[in-house]
């Protein structure tokens, strides 16, 4: 399988804790993935319906809080055109939450079905309207295909084979961001690709001795659902860095240097 890295959605600009790499702004970091039965998309970042008219789909305070730069040629559809694909060819969507950062594109692939777990889909047709979620993102009525955290092993951690996909992709539960947090694991035929999505923000909580990002820790800090449960997560998978480093790669939806070192 074929992977490209997409950034669907520039946001806030930040600055790296230590010398080196330059300041950067904050990406919503997607998967393009080219299979023998079609496109699969993991996570959407922001749609056309965002950057077009987001008064309409977006909480003025997030928008303020994170500063999206609204560009029409960062959604997954517009770079999915330019690669040359076609975007009905997208026959299968997954997102790690239905926060608006991560699933704003999907109405732009009503075709799709929509892989979650069921425990976020719960929560978010129970809260919406929210800050977090917002039923524009789902009014065009998703094929959802929900899953509940249960499954086989996969590096200690639990993997859940989403149906009609290939064993080279799967759901990884990671507890606390939200009520139903995953990460998706996809095999690039050499080793694994792990995307985090917000179980952690910033490359440097990987480390040994974790070190937060001062912006992006009051993010997720801020919207934790289960802190004991977020902690633990990230706990597991800094041993998973550390243990499996040949195995697994490792990185989160929004850190823009660990994007900048895989989409080159």
């Amino acid at each position: 399988m074929k992977i490209h890295h997409l950034n669907c959605g520039s946001m806030r600009r930040l600055d790296p804790t230590y010398q080196g790499p330059p300041s950067a702004p904050a990406v919503n970091h997607c998967l393009l993935v080219e299979t023998d039965s079609g496109l699969v998309l993991v996570e959407t970042g922001l749609g056309l319906d965002d950057v077009r008219h987001p008064a309409d789909t977006l909480d003025p305070s997030w928008v303020e809080m994170a500063a999206p730069v609204l560009r029409e040629d960062e959604t997954a559809i517009r770079q999915i055109e330019r690669k040359g694909f076609d975007p009905n060819d997208v026959r299968h969507v997954i997102v790690t939450h239905l926060d608006v950062d991560h699933c704003g594109g999907l109405p732009d692939f009503p075709q799709a079905a929509v892989h979650v777990l069921a425990a976020e889909l719960r929560a978010a047709v129970a809260e919406a309207p929210s800050r977090r979620y917002r039923p524009a993102h789902w009014a065009h009525g998703p094929q959802w295909r929900a899953y509940e955290s249960t499954g086989d092993d996969w590096f200690g951690f639990t993997a859940v084979q989403p149906a009609g996909l290939p064993e080279e992709i799967k759901l990884i539960p990671m507890s606390g961001h939200t009520a139903g947090h995953t990460g998706v694991a996809v095999h690039d035929g050499t080793r694994w690709l792990l995307h985090c999505g917000d179980a952690y923000y910033y490359h440097r909580e990987l480390d040994e001795s974790p070190e937060v990002h001062p912006i992006l820790d009051i993010v997720q800090t801020g919207a934790e659902v289960d802190h004991g449960k977020r902690v633990d997560t990230q706990s597991r998978l800094r041993m998973l860095a550390r243990d499996h480093a040949q195995d697994v790669t490792l990185f989160s939806a929004h850190d823009p240097w660990e994007f900048g070192r895989l989409a080159t």
